[in-house]
């Protein structure tokens, strides 16, 4: 075993407790090594594993600040990127049942383009979950999983065998006057970049579970 409480916890501290200190967040957190029911799919040798009255709040909005703050830590500690699936943070079993509900959604959306032969978008999300929907539909014979796009707006999408690869849906563009003015759909002025960079829909709905984000 690469990675154990003996050998990254004290670094970890180091890094994580004056952190949630002067963020205010009433959480704690342990070490813990057990058998992962997907090791398919990921298989940590460590799991932070996040208690308390605020673990609420880091796993709202699909756990963002949760995985955050994991991103945060390997970068901190200089983890090598081929290993941080080894290192994983969760709290109230959030990484379990999202791996399970990104498997149902990968087959959900695999059956509607097997009926429709029209390829399904999923909205971006990280290498990790992209993984789970590639791993759920390795044994498809009639379509094929691919990731599209660059950067946070990379994602899934999945294609009937026999049809080329679609391209990355096109990002939108904000009218300058829309993002200027509080008109109660965002407030805050947006940049030319942001505006650059905001992501549009698919055109069809995914599956529950199929929404997802992270960086890649």
């Amino acid at each position: 075993m690469k990675y154990t409480a003996d050998s990254l916890g004290p670094e970890l501290d180091a890094f994580l407790k004056p952190l949630l200190e002067r963020a205010g967040f009433d959480v704690t957190y342990e070490f813990e090594s057990r058998p992962n029911p997907h090791p398919e799919v990921e298989n940590p040798e460590i799991i932070v594993r996040f208690h308390g009255s605020d673990v609420e709040l880091l796993l709202s909005n699909r756990a963002e600040l949760l995985l955050a703050l994991e991103h945060l830590s390997m970068e901190a500690l200089r983890i090598p990127f081929e290993d941080h699936s080894l290192i994983s943070f969760d709290a109230n079993d959030y990484r379990l049942l999202r791996v399970e509900e990104l498997r149902m959604s990968a087959i959900a959306a695999a059956e509607k383009v097997k009926r429709t032969r029209v390829p399904f978008h999923f909205n971006p999300m990280s290498s990790r979950e992209r993984r789970v929907i590639h791993l759920a539909l390795r044994d498809e014979k009639d379509l094929r999983s691919e990731s599209v796009g660059v950067g946070p707006a990379r994602a899934v999408v999945i294609i009937p065998a026999d049809m080329p690869t679609p391209p990355a849906p096109p990002l939108p563009r904000f009218g300058r006057e829309r993002g200027s003015r509080g008109n109660g759909h965002g407030g805050a002025r947006r940049s030319d970049g942001a505006r650059r960079e905001g992501r549009q829909g698919t055109g069809s709905r995914p599956p529950r579970g199929g929404r997802g984000r992270g960086p890649r």
